[in-house]
């Protein structure tokens, strides 16, 4: 069980004990990703930025989801879950999904483009993983983009699905594997819904710090 988003982060830093000081670069998942990444990156003394990646979500169920896509277009799709919805409508969803990733690469990210992916190696940081679909996204976002070694690093996730994630990546860590998986808010005590306001001021203190020590 973990306090918070920054408990978790500062724990799973700690798990990743073997990346600090290798030059590393640290890419969170809006929105519930940030903090955690946040506390990874700094833990690490690596590089942070967002990686903007959106559940594709249910028509009239928005909080469920039968797919993914990232940033660049990368794009999961669960075929059992998205089988009763027809072609036009999945279109539909995903082009609105690009429309909310624009908006976040706009207000979350300043508009600015993602760090080179290049042959770094990346570690790829959300508060949890359910359905994976999201993680997969960003994991093949940074195939396509030639990342040296991908690890994958989470507080919690469903045990079935983190083997599955494993499978497509250098190294996944997982600190939480619930025996009865529900939800990723059940191994946290204060859980809920990050607003756009506290990416940002995430964000900025990381700048603002990181300014600081390269000042000092």
């Amino acid at each position: 069980m973990f306090e918070d988003r920054k408990d978790a982060g500062r724990q799973l830093a700690k798990a990743l004990e073997e990346f600090k000081d290798r030059d590393v670069l640290v890419l969170g998942i809006p929105r519930g990703g940030v903090e955690v990444a946040y506390e990874v990156a700094d833990y690490l003394n690596a590089d942070l930025s967002l990686l903007i990646t959106r559940k594709l979500p249910y028509p009239h169920q928005p909080e469920a989801g039968f797919g993914a896509v990232a940033e660049d277009g990368s794009r999961v799709i669960l075929e059992e879950a998205s089988r009763w919805i027809t072609e036009e409508m999945i279109d539909r969803i995903i082009e609105n999904q690009r429309e909310e990733i624009e908006r976040r690469k706009d207000v979350l990210r300043g508009g600015e483009p993602l760090p080179p992916i290049e042959n770094r190696t990346i570690i790829l940081v959300d508060d949890g993983i359910a359905m994976g679909s999201t993680m997969r996204a960003s994991i093949k976002l940074c195939k396509h983009r030639k990342a040296g070694k991908i690890i994958v690093a989470v507080p919690v996730a469903d045990r079935d699905i983190a083997e599955e994630i494993g499978r497509l990546v250098d190294e996944i860590v997982v600190l939480e594997k619930p025996p009865l998986f529900r939800a990723v808010a059940q191994v946290y005590e204060d859980w809920y819904d990050v607003p756009d306001e506290e990416v940002i001021s995430i964000m900025k203190k990381w700048q603002g710090d990181h300014e600081k020590k390269w000042r000092d």
